[in-house]
């Protein structure tokens, strides 16, 4: 039998203990009569059981009316789907080696199942929940402006700004019993008191007697004062009239088969060293990104972040548009530009940490209560020592609603495609990823160290993404390899579409920097870009804005270094460097490419080899904007060779428009030699072949494959158009021979029934798609040889390095 506190008889209790699921597992929390009566887990009303505490959400005194006081673990029905969902994890059936580890499984995943069913009840279903921006922060509602602001320790209230003077004594607010402050302003003579695009703050008083003023927790838009250093933030009320509002013209485009993404940073995408605006991208550099034939954009530092320098990973104010590079409406029109294009847009959203500001972040809503009352955790667990920021409790019913209905906004109010979620290895575990080397070790992951609250949270994301937009793509960046991240929240794992290869990069730079080119090792890195998890996809990069920023190089700047300020010119013979830098430029982005994910990731200008990194304003460069931008004049100059990588790059992402080899199953590594230096392998339909020797060229090198016929080359990196030396022939057709015993794989060549021999020269990659024939039919008696020709007449489909320059049309 349940009770809530109001009925519960306290006299004869002393103590009472429980698991928390927030500690380590296994630990107590023990709690005195008096901490009882004070304790509440967000604005819910605490429920006590025998087992252990539940929360509910009342949503109104009418709501409260018709519900007794019976969770819905109580139901036998319930009950049921719980123990279903947590017994049948096929994730198990994927990987034995998880066996081990089922209690934990099992236990997230019932906790997943009790936290949905809880918020299916009281909120009427997860996709209702995540409407909290309709209900909290400013809000046209029946001629008047509604305003709610969750903020149980704030002990009076008041909604000021421009509309009355910064003077908020005539617009004081009331609190309901959950902490949730409420004021509602009616219209004067027909019009809104508070004009749109008028700044507003929420001020309130908390316990030692202070007033202080923060920008709404749900503010749509935010702005800064700019002729004034370092000054706060103000929240600004968006509600633009009908004639002002932007509306969207063009439809999401198509899921891809695979994401060949093209990640940007709107505010230093301009050649100017200023901040650009979302339409001037849109307009500008939109296009650049459809020629290369990408068909997704992933956009950093949307939400709005107080510091510039913190390349949008400090975020204040979450459901604002970051208004460095526009309006609202200004973002909306770079989505459906982009829409327009056929380029799908991912929002790289920040729920792992929060700016530390108080003044305009959401830090400022922590006044020294305790965590159930708070976005953030108390004491140490509720601070990232290496971010200077704060960590959210994703136990806290107000925390998963104001979330959860971020991510709803940002899809439904923007129409984004998906997400990269950032810094999920923060997320994943107590200790933050923080001074861990992870092993591959599984007891790694699944641990008290383990931050199941976090776990519970990300599986609800997802599975609201999906079911509110099924094509999205969401993406987790974590460096620890987690097993199941992405596999669906169905088979017991956290529901992410794809992860990114994040150790792949850290490979290149090493190599790079460290190691001459006899000390390359072709099985490390066909090792390092094939090591990733059965059934959970990848995005491969070589790398991305974490390469590109100051104190670190771009590969282009790792191989050429200073032979790139005056060593670029074709109208001079490339130095060694140089020809040598362009040539494993090409080849380390490729091979990752085609080798390393079920996707591909380029981070904006390095496509070209942008030479120099990226530096924010900052005091260490005296407020300097002179790194934060592109240079797009380097690969627009006809006689500058950053032309020729930008044009592989274009070619390698047509030739998965034109085979799709990114979404196929089969790859297959058939040669991997030291010391030719030469990897070969099957993708999809294709051959490739890497020879990363510096000087030796192999000619009728043979290569195994599996279906037999006709091969011609695809994509040569050594072709003129790329700044190669044009050594490989384009038009001599490759036939193979048959290799072993038929269904003997032992006695095949290099376990491939086929194979056929190819010229490779140093530093090149080149691929081979089989040329489809015909049927053969037999002729008639009146059919002449001419007649013959033409009915075993070839279709051939074009190479693709002979289509690349037209594949720059945008359509």
């Amino acid at each position: 039998m349940y009770a809530s506190l109001g009925m519960l008889d306290l006299k004869g209790l002393t103590q009472l203990c429980f698991k928390d699921s927030s500690l380590a597992t296994g630990s107590k929390l023990f709690i005195t009569p008096q901490q009882l009566r004070k304790l509440s887990v967000g604005p819910g009303k605490l429920l006590v059981s025998s087992r252990r505490f539940h929360t509910r959400r009342l949503l109104s005194t009418q709501t409260r009316a018709k519900h007794d006081h019976t969770v819905m673990t109580d139901d036998p029905s319930a009950m049921e789907n719980i123990k279903s969902d947590t017994k049948n994890l096929r994730i198990m059936e994927l990987d034995p080696g998880l066996e081990p580890y089922k209690d934990h499984f099992e236990y997230r995943m019932k906790r997943f199942s009790e936290q949905k069913m809880l918020i299916d009840r009281y909120e009427g279903s997860l996709e209702e929940f995540a409407k909290g921006y309709l209900k909290f922060g400013l809000n046209r509602e029946e001629g008047c402006i509604v305003y709610r602001e969750w903020a149980p320790a704030a002990e009076e209230a008041q909604l000021i700004g421009d509309f009355n003077g910064w003077d908020g004594w005539n617009h004081k607010m009331e609190k309901d019993q959950f902490g949730v402050w409420t004021i509602k302003i009616p219209d004067v003579n027909g019009n809104s008191v508070i004009p749109h695009n008028s700044r507003v703050k929420f001020r309130f008083k908390h316990s030692n007697g202070v007033w202080v003023d923060r920008l709404p927790a749900w503010i749509k838009y935010a702005t800064v004062d700019t002729t004034r250093f370092a000054a706060p933030y103000d929240g600004v009320y968006w509600a633009p009239p009908p004639a002002e509002r932007y509306e969207f013209k063009y439809p999401r485009p198509p899921k891809p088969e695979a994401p060949r993404i093209y990640e940007a940073h709107v505010g230093m995408s301009s050649s100017e060293p200023r901040v650009n605006s979302y339409r001037e991208f849109a307009d500008n550099v939109l296009p650049r990104i459809r020629a290369n034939n990408y068909n997704t954009v992933q956009l950093m530092a949307i939400m709005e972040h107080s510091y510039y320098g913190s390349f949008g990973y400090h975020v204040t104010n979450f459901f604002a548009v970051s208004s460095r590079s526009g309006t609202p409406e200004d973002l909306k029109y770079l989505i459906d530009k982009a829409h327009s294009l056929g380029l799908r847009v991912l929002m790289d959203v920040v729920h792992s940490h929060a700016s530390n500001n108080v003044t305009d972040g959401l830090n400022g809503y922590d006044v020294g209560q305790p965590t159930q009352e708070s976005y953030f955790h108390t004491g140490e667990r509720g601070y990232h020592s290496l971010w200077d920021s704060r960590l959210f409790n994703y136990s806290n019913w107000e925390v998963l609603r104001f979330l959860l209905s971020n991510l709803r906004w940002w899809l439904d109010e923007f129409k984004f495609d998906g997400f990269r979620f950032d810094g999920i290895t923060s997320m994943l575990y107590h200790h933050h990823g923080i001074n861990t080397a992870f092993t591959g070790d599984y007891n790694e992951y699944f641990s008290e160290s383990t931050d199941v609250d976090a776990v519970v949270y990300m599986m609800l994301a997802n599975s609201l993404i999906h079911s509110l937009l099924p094509d999205a793509m969401v993406i987790a960046e974590d460096v620890s390899g987690m097993p199941g991240l992405g596999r669906p929240v169905d088979d017991g794992g956290i529901g992410f579409d794809f992860r990114l290869a994040m150790a792949i990069p850290d490979k290149w730079i090493d190599y790079s920097k460290n190691k001459s080119d006899d000390e390359w090792s072709m099985s490390d890195i066909t090792r390092t870009l094939t090591n990733r998890r059965y059934t959970e996809k990848c995005v491969a990069y070589a790398e991305s804005h974490d390469q590109s920023i100051v104190g670190d190089k771009t590969i282009a700047f790792l191989l050429m270094d200073n032979e790139m300020y005056f060593g670029m010119s074709c109208l001079s013979e490339a130095s060694p460097t140089v020809d040598r830098g362009i040539a494993l430029h090409k080849m380390i982005h490729f091979i990752t490419m085609a080798l390393g994910g079920e996707g591909y990731l380029n981070f904006m200008g390095n496509e070209f080899g942008h030479p120099e990194w990226i530096d924010f304003p900052r005091i260490g460069n005296n407020w300097s904007y002179d790194k934060c931008r592109r240079q797009w004049e380097l690969v627009d100059t006809e006689h500058l060779r950053y032309k020729f990588m930008n044009e592989f790059d274009r070619a390698m992402n047509l030739l998965d428009e034109k085979f799709s080899f990114l979404a196929s199953t089969k790859q297959i590594v058939s040669s991997v030699d030291e010391e030719d230096k030469v990897i070969v392998f099957e993708r999809g339909d294709l051959v490739f072949v890497f020879n990363f020797h510096p000087y030796n060229t192999y000619d009728g090198y043979k290569v195994g494959c599996d279906s037999p016929g006709k091969y011609r080359v695809a994509l040569d990196s050594d072709a003129w158009a790329f700044g190669g030396h044009g050594r490989v022939g384009h038009d001599v057709d490759h036939f193979t021979s048959p290799e072993g015993l038929p269904g003997v794989p032992e006695t095949n060549f290099n376990n491939r029934p086929n194979s056929f021999k190819v010229l490779s020269p140093p530093r090149t990659c080149v691929v081979y798609y089989r040329v489809e024939e015909d049927v053969l039919v037999e002729p008639k008696d009146d059919v002449q040889d001419g007649d013959l020709d033409d009915a075993m007449e070839t279709h051939e489909a074009a190479p693709v390095i002979e289509n690349a320059a037209r594949s720059s049309e945008i359509p």
